[in-house]
């Protein structure tokens, strides 16, 4: 399985070394028919005659792979193809069902120039078998089968809208006052994984005993991402299974982890603590907490919304006011004008619901299932007084498909 992995990395690298050096001759952009050629031709090829070891069909899928690569480059959805590296992300994809067989029963899979392969059941295969992915994670192999079947269209269950405030100290604040606590799982195992990498970095780079100690921190590596997605999957069906519209904050994850080294020249301010402030924003996953909420919500007929992040928690939901002292500390809101009280977070995740409920009852000029076949309703909306303490909503959400 290495060597297949290996064989569709080398046909990337050189489809995509052909790709740069035909286009630096002013050529035009080679396309994924015609790259097949050039396949027929490596595998063929002295020096590269080994790749006729491993199945064409994953390697023609490595050259779809880049072609759609280039065509999302072009496109503006991504950046511009790289060349692979051996150990990161060995993958391979048998892409006809007629090239593999699945055995529930006994547990195994067929894969071509491979046989018979015993496997752990994670869940039921429903529908036509379409394609086969096997990929690697660390030291453990994991083979992906993608089906086709059809899927009722599905009706909401949960009437209930709420608004999530992404956090540090708090991972998600919701409207109701009620909060998740963060697990963080890199911090848990920041000193050991730190360990380890003091031991890989005194080995000889590329020795048996360098190969080992780095195994032992791609272990730690996959246990952190896996009890993080754990974590995160467990909270999206939650949230996702008990609420039919879930707003959060349009947060640039991007930008608000951008390093504060600065240049030789001009040197940044608060490294040390902009550093150790963006490993704590990476390691919550809020962009992997949005894409689970938006396709766990599609499954379930519900609505995820995105919108504006500015000044969410500085605004009072009860009067609109809008100032930097209403946020008195990291975690005490307290406006200036009305005098509402209440937690940052959860003044911060009402603005959220507020803002998405306001968005709904717009017309909206766009077309598309998602603002056309969706209408939102808000019966019994409770607004803070000025002395209250926390603020109920009783929301009800009524969708028409």
């Amino acid at each position: 399985m290495r060597r297949f992995a290996g064989c569709g990395r080398k046909v990337w690298n050189l489809a995509l070394n052909l790709q740069q050096a035909n286009y630096a001759a002013g050529g035009k952009y080679i396309s994924y028919a015609a790259m097949c050629k050039h396949l027929t031709g490596w595998r063929a090829a002295p020096a590269t005659v080994w790749l006729s070891d491993a199945p064409v069909h994953t390697q023609q899928q490595a050259l779809k792979d880049l072609d759609r690569a280039y065509q999302n480059f072009f496109a503006g959805r991504a950046d511009f193809p790289t060349f692979k590296k051996k150990g990161r992300g060995d993958s391979f994809r048998y892409p006809d069902a007629k090239q593999f067989k699945v055995d529930q029963g006994n547990g195994r899979i067929f894969l071509p120039k491979l046989g018979w392969i015993r496997y752990r059941n994670g869940r039921t295969l429903l529908g036509t078998p379409r394609n086969a992915t096997v990929s690697a994670a660390a030291s453990e192999w994991f083979v992906s089968v993608q089906t086709q079947y059809e899927v009722i269209e599905p009706v909401p269950v949960a009437t209930d809208a709420i608004g999530i405030d992404l956090g540090i100290v708090r991972f998600a604040t919701l409207s109701d006052g009620a909060f998740i606590a963060p697990l963080n799982s890199f911090k848990k195992h920041q000193q050991r994984l730190a360990k380890y990498q003091r031991c890989m970095s005194r080995k000889v780079k590329f020795s048996s005993n360098w190969r080992k100690a780095k195994a032992k921190v791609t272990a730690i590596h996959r246990d952190i991402a896996n009890a993080r997605n754990d974590f995160l999957h467990k909270t999206t069906t939650t949230i996702s299974n008990n609420h039919a519209l879930v707003a959060v904050e349009d947060l640039e994850v991007v930008n608000m982890t951008r390093s504060a080294q600065g240049t030789v020249a001009t040197s940044g301010k608060n490294v040390r603590a902009k550093a150790g402030l963006n490993r704590s924003i990476l390691d919550q996953g809020w962009g992997e907490f949005r894409r689970q909420l938006a396709y766990k919500l599609n499954w379930n007929g519900g609505f995820f919304m995105q919108v504006p992040a500015h000044h969410t928690s500085q605004t009072c939901p009860c009067c609109g006011h809008v100032d930097k002292a209403n946020r008195k500390t990291q975690s005490a809101f307290l406006c200036t004008i009305c005098w509402y009280e209440n937690n940052a977070d959860v003044v911060g995740a009402i603005n959220v619901l507020d803002r998405a409920l306001a968005q709904l009852s717009q017309p909206s000029t766009e077309e598309g299932p998602d603002t056309a076949q969706i209408a939102c309703e808000v019966n019994g909306a409770v607004r803070p007084s000025a002395a209250g303490t926390h603020r109920s909503d009783v929301q009800e959400v009524l969708y028409a498909q």
